[in-house]
């Protein structure tokens, strides 16, 4: 049962990744009863408008020049490596509106599941993907909790957490079915004051097919259903709901292989391995892209060719932007880990990271599903390579040899970046609100405001939380 003594009210914030005010209608009767009984909004976003960047803005109220969340990836300048989806809650440089919430009541819990930056987050439960690494080579689908036993006790009652549904070509509605579950259970059997969710169906298919495929309306109607088991949940206790996302995607057309650009104009460096493929040498580059959606950042490490860089840049077909570090304090992203120069791309087109010219050369992980080591983030992982004759019977093979426990190479992934149909991470024009930007909606009317950013979610959270 809910504290009675609770100086607080409780409060639960479902983010539905890739939710947009034009979705909010028939096919989310959940999500708008909510709305119908306080308020929602199209809300701002941040540059880049990409999953780490945005959440940890939501999180603390700043932007990424102050939290240094500058994507979802970026260059580590000391290691002269690129790491992408690093998981440790240190990372974010501010303050965390689960930590402030401490500081008014040292009662205040908080239950992060699914949120990104989750590992070693102040906060009492918290829930993230953590597959295990066998020396053999296999992925062993997993979590990582805290406390560490809730793992064992959510997966003995919910079933392993599907992992492979969780991104891939096999990502689909299972993940985001078990990440509510497992919400729900925490929510009714800890009674934390305030319950983070990350839900991640949408952006499956809206990459995959993009926002005007017909077909999105059942995602649409599926991640409803996913969202309401927590909002009936929260309803019992009489609770508050905010449901958000972090973007909307837009539709493309255009893969830009910015790499490949810096590479012809022999900026960029690879190293030939042993084995016969190529890997991009950063360290040994004059100048190199970490794709991230819609937007790179570019690192030059030869300062006297930047000028050179910004013009290879500024020729590039599909690229709208070139920021240098004055035009990047203007969007609040000038922080040491971006990049010297920061490209954005038209509307209708998005980064590879592709660096090699020949896809004989394509390193052996450019063919499998690689988020860590990948130097960029690449969205060809959602599909089975359609040129795979029988891709079924080759998935049988490898399973085959993984359940026999011995080493295998799953590629399964195309090269073809043009199969890709939908991308995010620039800011949406100022009159596509509606269509491309993400959303706020509430059912606490005294949350409404005629503007909100998503640097003022945590300033809302509190004052729904203690007032304001």
């Amino acid at each position: 049962m809910t504290d009675p003594n609770r100086s607080h009210r409780q409060l639960v914030v479902i983010n539905v990744v890739g939710l947009i005010w034009d979705m909010i209608g028939d096919n989310t009767p959940n999500i708008r009863s909510l709305m119908q009984q306080g308020f929602g909004r199209p809300m701002q976003t941040v540059l880049p408008a990409v999953t780490c960047s945005v959440q940890a803005t939501m999180l603390t109220g700043a932007m990424p020049a102050e939290h240094g969340i500058v994507g979802n990836g970026w260059y580590a300048r000391d290691l002269a490596e690129v790491m992408f989806w690093k998981q440790s809650n240190h990372l974010i440089d501010a303050e965390k509106v689960f930590q402030t919430a401490r500081q008014r009541d040292a009662a205040h819990t908080t239950a992060k599941m699914f949120w990104w930056y989750n590992m070693y987050a102040d906060v009492a439960w918290s829930v993230t993907p953590r597959p295990s690494y066998p020396a053999d080579g296999r992925k062993i689908p997993d979590i990582y909790s805290h406390p560490a036993d809730l793992r064992d006790s959510l997966q003995a009652r919910l079933g392993k957490f599907p992992l492979f549904n969780f991104w891939g070509p096999t990502a689909d509605i299972k993940s985001s079915a078990w990440i509510a579950d497992s919400s729900v259970e925490i929510f009714t059997q800890q009674d934390p004051s305030l319950t983070l969710v990350y839900l991640p169906h949408l952006d499956y298919n809206l990459q995959r097919l993009g926002p005007d495929d017909p077909a999105i309306a059942d995602d649409i109607r599926a991640v409803d259903v996913e969202a309401g088991k927590i909002i009936d949940a929260a309803k019992q206790r009489d609770a508050d709901v905010i449901v958000l996302s972090e973007y909307g995607i837009t539709q493309v057309t255009k893969p830009i292989h910015i790499n490949r650009a810096l590479r012809d104009a022999g900026l960029l460096a690879v190293r030939r391995e042993s084995l016969g493929w190529e890997t991009l040498d950063a360290g040994a580059s004059a100048a190199f892209a970490v794709a991230d959606h819609q937007v790179a950042h570019v690192y030059v490490n030869d300062a006297a060719k930047l000028q050179q860089v910004r013009s290879v840049l500024t020729k590039l077909d599909g690229v709208e932007a070139v920021l240098g570090r004055s035009q990047q304090a203007g969007f609040g992203i000038d922080h040491s880990r971006s990049g010297d120069l920061v490209a954005v791309s038209a509307v209708d087109a998005w980064f590879t990271y592709y660096f090699w010219q020949d896809d004989q050369l394509a390193p052996d992980y450019a063919r499998t599903v690689d988020i860590h080591r990948k130097p960029g983030y690449d969205p060809v992982e959602l599909f089975v390579d359609p040129t795979i004759p029988f891709p079924k019977l080759k998935v049988a093979r490898r399973l085959a040899r993984k359940l026999a426990g011995f080493r295998y190479y799953m590629d399964l992934i195309g090269l073809d970046a043009s199969i890709v149909k939908g991308s995010h991470g620039r800011l949406p024009d100022a009159d596509r609100m509606e269509s491309d930007g993400p959303v706020f909606v509430c059912n606490n009317g005294r949350a409404e405001r005629d503007d909100i950013h998503a640097k003022d979610v945590r300033d809302l959270i509190l004052d729904l939380q203690f007032g304001a």
